[in-house]
């Protein structure tokens, strides 16, 4: 697939979900959206970039700490979403941009703070993604990267991905720690911290707000009955498919 029709298979995919991604509890809470209310506090008079923001809910909570936020997204009906629930809260430091993550429309060293929270899984090239950043990042800047991560064992991850993919076609990969860590060196960042955590996703929910076709459901819960005592064991997989998945946030800087 060429990024450009990767592109446009995203923001089909997301454009009409855009609600339900606003009120989906997996998205608007979370340990790592309080710790990066915790970590954020530090930059009161940041200039942020939240990338793939999504509903905004990484947005919403920076801008309760920093200066300026940029919610930046693929969808404008995502974007579009951001700024209503952004006025409706009252955060007027936010502003929208539409784009990809692989081609960011600022200049150089304008950033004090890049984030990104479940998004990553679907940019077509996140090396890209992430020389980007090092471009938009001012010296001594940081990147905060949360999402969900592949256990990195072979089978456990071909069985993630496959169930991520039949979930949602604009699926890319999730990556594990280590190729985390390879891709951020590889984009001449430094990593600082990295903290794993494991997400209980309901099954009915997770399917719903990707608006999943009924055929790739079964599909999934057809490839969940199969799995070995070992994946079933490690993702804690229900009766009713609902599992548990691992979660990475992984905080790096640019060389100052």
């Amino acid at each position: 697939m060429t990024t450009r029709s990767h592109h446009d298979n995203v923001e089909k995919q997301f454009g009409s979900q855009a609600n339900a991604y606003l009120t989906s509890a997996v998205h608007a809470s979370g340990r790592d959206l309080q710790r990066l209310a915790e970590r954020l506090s530090a930059f009161p008079l940041a200039r942020v970039l939240d990338m793939g923001c999504g509903a905004g809910h990484a947005s919403f909570v920076a801008a309760q700490h920093v200066k300026q936020v940029v919610a930046y997204d693929l969808s404008s009906q995502m974007l579009e979403v951001v700024s209503e629930a952004a006025k409706d809260r009252g955060l007027e430091n936010i502003v929208t941009q539409q784009g990809y993550a692989e081609s960011l429309p600022f200049e150089d060293d304008v950033f004090d703070v890049v984030i990104s929270r479940y998004s990553a899984h679907h940019w077509h090239d996140v090396g890209s993604a992430l020389r980007e950043v090092n471009r938009v990042l001012k010296s001594g800047g940081v990147l905060i990267v949360m999402d969900v991560m592949s256990p990195g064992h072979p089978v456990r991850d071909i069985w993630l991905q496959t169930v991520e993919a039949l979930r949602d076609t604009s699926h890319v990969r999730n990556y594990s720690s280590g190729e985390w860590l390879s891709l951020i060196n590889n984009a001449n960042l430094i990593a600082d911290t990295l903290l794993t955590d494991r997400l209980p996703l309901e099954f009915s929910s997770w399917v719903a707000r990707m608006r999943t076709p009924a055929a790739l459901s079964d599909a999934i819960r057809v490839y969940q009955q199969s799995a070995s005592a070992e994946v079933k064991t490690y993702f804690a997989l229900q009766e009713d498919g609902s599992f548990t998945s691992d979660t990475i946030m992984v905080e790096a800087h640019k060389a100052g």
